[in-house]
């Protein structure tokens, strides 16, 4: 048999802990209650326009996924896949993500590269607060001057 005895209150003591371990449990930042979780698809978009946002990257993407991105977009109610180029996995604090791009010709690659990788890494730790612990650039081409453009990539302004 229990031993409960009675408070001032009326209530038994055994009811008073269990009420005080409630509210110790419930108390707190409300942001920490429940848990966020971020899709892939969500970390490649943010990865795909910080990544066209840099000087000297002409596109992003195969030439085949720019070929099959292009005729989609001809496409009456068809919308411009700011994700082409981009693969992320996303865990629960962490990304990775893996971009292919194609340069513009006369710019350094390396410097191009850099400068995508520490974008992509602000724009999506600042969004998303994931630590990103890796971006893998792959150049799939150079876009020469005399080129003809399969598809205008615009950069945002």
């Amino acid at each position: 048999m229990t031993d409960m005895t009675e408070n001032r209150g009326g209530e038994t003591e055994t009811a008073a802990v269990r009420r005080s371990s409630l509210a110790k449990h419930s108390g707190g930042n409300a942001g920490s209650r429940g848990r966020t979780t971020i899709a892939d698809g969500v970390v490649e978009k943010i990865a795909g326009l910080a990544a066209r946002d840099v000087d000297g990257v002409h596109a992003m993407g195969s030439g085949l996924s720019r070929t099959f991105g292009a005729m989609r977009d001809r496409v009456p109610g068809g919308q411009k896949s700011v994700s082409r180029g981009v693969k992320a996995e996303v865990g629960e604090v962490q990304a990775a993500l893996d971009l292919e791009i194609v340069v513009e010709y006369g710019v350094s690659i390396s410097d191009v590269a850099r400068d995508v990788r520490e974008n992509v890494i602000t724009a999506v730790e600042r969004m998303t607060g994931l630590e990103v612990v890796e971006v893998n650039i792959a150049v799939s081409d150079v876009k020469l001057p005399d080129e003809e453009e399969e598809e205008p990539e615009r950069r945002i302004q």
